[in-house]
């Protein structure tokens, strides 16, 4: 909700002309697509959401199918990062809630990938084109974990819990975790936590091996020391444990059963699994001491 616009669901057959003047305009009109695509047989089928402006008119459109695809998400070129899309995005995830889907899935436009990582999906498979557009089918799970099985998908479910913190983030690591910590889209995201006054405690088993590597991530704690807290494990029982992960304050997880290796499982909303992962940080951080080696860079 806004002061300035609202999103809400619509009955279909009263809103189609509303729903066809935003989806026309950066469907057809922008992008391209042909006509007789952008209007299909299952549009009546779907659940609709649209976004209308302080005076009623629409601003913006998606849709939820009813085996969990959601679909033409649209917003006018004059309301884009705004919140709109996001908005829309989370009234159609609650509908497949009240619908008691499963899961959700869809095709993003490439350009669109980390809007739908930051909200919990995942890419899989390979790219491809649709109506003369890169695209990338990508999947979220509801009330369950999801596996994380690609460097890919690793970035993306770290990006989504990241995203999602509200305050404190903890990230249990063996060196910084190469391949993963400094990809670009997850080290912006991080930034993005820490300039709007998010906590991150960073927890490694290895300091050195990040310092010789020149890791991205201490640069960027570097800048912002305030925001980032780095402690290293020293105790024996500490140091056996062989799992990595992240968490954040809202619920979002992402856990991996061997350190070295990306693969594991995620979810967004797991907050009594948070809570158990809180817990193993939070022994272990007391346990630990303040990473020394990077006081000269100001952390």
């Amino acid at each position: 909700m806004s002061t300035d616009w609202h999103v809400g669901i619509v009955e279909y057959g009263t809103a189609l002309p509303e729903l066809r003047a935003v989806r026309d305009v950066v469907f057809v009109e922008e992008q391209g697509v042909p006509v007789d695509i952008e209007r299909d047989a299952i549009d009546a089928a779907c659940t609709h959401v649209l976004a209308r402006d302080a005076g009623g008119r629409p601003i913006g459109a998606g849709r939820l199918a009813p085996d969990g695809k959601i679909g033409r998400m649209a917003v006018l070129r004059d309301w884009r990062g705004r919140g709109v899309g996001r908005a829309l995005l989370l009234q159609l995830v609650e509908a497949a809630r009240a619908a008691d889907l499963r899961e959700l899935f869809l095709h993003a436009q490439v350009d669109a990938e980390r809007f739908y990582a930051a909200e919990g999906f995942l890419p899989v498979g390979e790219r491809f084109e649709e109506a003369g557009i890169q695209h990338q089918a990508m999947r979220r799970v509801l009330g369950h974990p999801a596996a994380v099985e690609t460097a890919v998908q690793a970035a993306a479910a770290t990006i989504g819990i990241v995203a999602n913190t509200r305050r404190a983030l903890m990230v249990y690591s063996r060196e910084m975790d190469p391949g993963l910590l400094d990809q670009p889209d997850v080290l912006a995201a991080l930034r993005r936590l820490a300039t709007r006054g998010g906590e991150i405690r960073l927890l490694l088993q290895d300091v050195a091996g990040p310092q010789r590597a020149h890791a991205p991530l201490i640069a960027l704690a570097q800048r912002l020391p305030s925001a980032f807290s780095v402690r290293v494990i020293e105790e024996p029982v500490d140091l056996t444990y062989p799992s990595a992960f992240v968490a954040g304050d809202t619920g979002g997880w992402y856990f991996r059963p061997l350190g070295h290796r990306l693969d594991g499982e995620t979810q967004l909303d797991g907050a009594a699994r948070m809570r158990q992962l809180r817990t193993v940080f939070d022994g272990a951080w007391e346990r630990a001491r303040p990473a020394s080696e990077l006081r000269a860079l100001g952390i």
